[in-house]
């Protein structure tokens, strides 16, 4: 049987493991190397390199070396993220046909799935050479706050290397599993992930090789290239300053500059300075003759510190709210695992030190880990790893939008997967044959404050008054974090469904917006909800109440009569009026004089059979209406 593979397709570093004799093995690529920079190059020769020959060539092939293209995966070109790495990357970034962000390199436009389909053929290959035989299966990470369209997009990234991925697996999850593979003793375990590109936090409880996931969050948009910015923009300050020139505007020099950048980053985890010396970093032309000027600066650790305090300071919030999300304190928390080499900053090791109140344990390689997750859960799947158990969680909440504009939440953030969950909708209005469900991501009340995912159209039902239609929506997550939606008319048995596609997931921007914002407008969110309600139930009631004057009007008296339809007149004022007080208030008075014109019928007819309301269907009374559009079935 072919082995299963597990590789951590990183921003900056891919690695690939496999499972040898019950221990999880990292296997070594071409270069002997055992991570493989996620780097793709196109030469002018149309030669297409990947990994450090990719990397060694930068400096000379700026605009067609494409590196951190993790970073823009499942992401629109319109994303103010998006727009912000097109100042900062020597290549070009584009707008690909469906307003994903693209890049272009040696005169093609490539998706970002197409560039990290070429490094997990690179890992493909490196697994290949190393077990002697054709790998066609992989389990794949990604970060645990990675959205929908972010996933389906690494998915499909998979499937142009020509694997088929088993599993998409959150990276904090692989390296709990690579961490506690041999332990049996229960502990809650927080894993830190700082990499190159993302940053993620979870809390999980491990023991008996039970891994559970408690709660995720993170930021997708934070990592060691935007350490590597900080001291780019740092450097080409002082020297503006010193040579009033901006080395920003020359892509070589700025290639030379990153590189530099990075060594030095590194460096400066194990010694107190380091000195960059960048010669005929450019030249400045004065009177038809040319001086080549030179970089030489001295960084100090503290220097490098005080430059990414903020970047440090920024992995807190979420680390805080994954904390809150799990109910669990600080003190809690039995062991800290660093992973992702960030992590190797001694600045970054003293503040989780300091937010934990522990030393984070430090057994494993924070480049190496998540890939030998990886691994073991490919064994699982492959059976050759018993008697562990993975229960991750999505990371946000979903649902759709209903009547009044409100976000029906119908699973929420931090939910196990994978999972199923149905709820049984109605139409807003009498004769409606289509309804639109819309789906959405994120923690707001309103619907319109999140992430629309996506929609469709369910067409065909019967005429029928308002609430007698029952449709039942479907919320399915697979163990991928894939989502799939589907809506059925119970009474047809009509169906439509749709999987959310990787055209235009949320950014990180979105993700950290909705749930700050879900924080910050947390009243005025509860007041628009409430309102929302107030005029649902008001509407609903107006409704209900006129169909029993409808056909009971000629059995009760003329004035309850006169009365119940001023009630209603004033109900339907309130609701033009939007106050929800009013709405409540009037929706009360309303309800009184309706069950006055139940009582009235059943004394006028003396039949034990019959109730207020029975000949009124009865699913509209626990159902939700649904928000909709009315689709033409003639069109194309």
């Amino acid at each position: 049987m072919a082995k299963v593979i597990g590789i951590d397709l990183g921003t900056t570093n891919s690695c690939v493991a496999v499972m040898d004799g019950g221990t999880p093995k990292v296997i070594e690529n071409s270069e002997g190397a055992r991570t493989t920079p996620s780097i793709v190059a196109f030469t002018k020769d149309g030669e297409r390199l990947i990994g450090q020959p990719a990397k060694r060539q930068a400096v000379t092939n700026p605009d067609n070396t494409i590196f951190a293209v993790k970073r823009l995966i499942g992401r629109r070109f319109d994303d103010p993220l998006t727009q912000k790495d097109t100042e900062l990357v020597p290549y070009t970034i584009v707008k690909g046909k469906n307003g994903d962000a693209w890049v272009k390199a040696g005169g093609q436009d490539y998706s970002p799935s197409q560039i990290s389909a070429f490094t997990l053929q690179k890992m493909k290959e490196t697994a290949e050479a190393y077990l002697g035989e054709t790998v066609t299966q992989a389990v794949i990470t990604v970060p645990a706050y990675f959205n929908d369209a972010q996933r389906q997009a690494t998915k499909d990234a998979g499937q142009i290397a020509g694997l088929e991925v088993l599993r998409i697996i959150n990276e904090p999850t692989a390296a709990a599993l690579a961490y506690g593979l041999d332990k049996q003793d229960g502990k809650t375990i927080a894993v830190y992930d700082l990499g190159g590109g993302t940053f993620d936090i979870s809390i999980l409880e491990i023991g008996d090789g039970v891994f559970e996931v408690k709660s995720t969050n993170g930021d997708t948009f934070l990592g060691g290239e935007d350490f590597d910015t900080a001291l780019v923009e740092y450097l080409a300050d002082k020297f503006k300053a010193k040579e009033n020139m901006d080395l920003r505007g020359d892509k070589l020099a700025l290639q030379r500059l990153k590189e530099a950048a990075e060594k030095a980053k590194i460096e400066l985890s194990s010694a107190q300075t380091t000195e960059i010396n960048l010669p005929f970093i450019t030249a400045r032309m004065e009177g038809g003759s040319t001086t080549p000027l030179h970089l030489v600066e001295t960084i100090t650790r503290a220097d490098l510190e005080k430059l990414v305090a903020g970047l440090i300071q920024r992995t807190l919030d979420p680390c805080k709210k994954a904390l809150a999300d799990a109910g669990l304190s600080a003190k809690d928390i039995d062991d800290v695992v660093l992973v992702g080499g960030m992590t190797r900053m001694p600045k970054v090791r003293e503040v989780v030190k300091d937010f934990f109140g522990k030393d984070p344990h430090t057994g494993v390689n924070p480049d190496e880990v998540v890939a030998m997750g990886a691994a073991i859960q490919a064994g699982v799947l492959q059976g050759d790893v018993k008697d562990v158990l993975l229960l991750d969680v999505t990371p946000l909440s979903l649902g759709i939008e209903t009547l009044g504009g409100i976000m029906t939440k119908m699973i929420d953030r931090n939910t196990t997967i994978p999972t199923k969950k149905s709820q049984v909708y109605s139409t807003a209005e009498d004769n409606q044959q289509a309804v639109t469900i819309r789906v959405f991501q994120g923690e707001r009340e309103m619907a319109q404050d999140n992430k629309l995912l996506g929609q469709f159209d369910l067409v065909g039902i019967p005429a029928a008054r308002r609430g007698v239609p029952q449709i039942e929506v479907t919320f399915d997550i697979d163990a991928n974090g894939i989502v799939n939606v589907s809506a059925k008319d119970k009474g047809t048995g009509k169906e439509q469904q749709i999987r959310i596609q990787a055209s235009g997931g949320l950014s990180d921007s979105d993700i950290d917006q909705m749930v700050k914002d879900a924080e910050k407008f947390a009243e005025e969110d509860k007041k628009r909800r409430e309102a929302a309600e107030a005029r649902n139930n008001a509407d609903s009631l107006v409704h209900a109440t006129e169909r029993q004057l409808e056909e009971h009007g000629d059995k009760i008296d003329a004035s309850l009569k006169a009365e119940i339809e001023a009630a209603i007149a004033e109900t339907r004022t309130a609701i033009e009026g939007g106050n929800p007080d009013d709405m409540n208030a009037k929706t009360q008075a309303l309800t009184e004089k309706a069950m006055k014109l139940g009582q009235a019928i059943y004394e006028k007819e003396q039949a034990a059979a019959a109730s207020p309301g029975a000949d009124a269907p009865k699913a509209d009374d626990d159902v939700v209406d649904a928000e909709f559009s009315e689709v033409d079935d003639n069109k194309a």
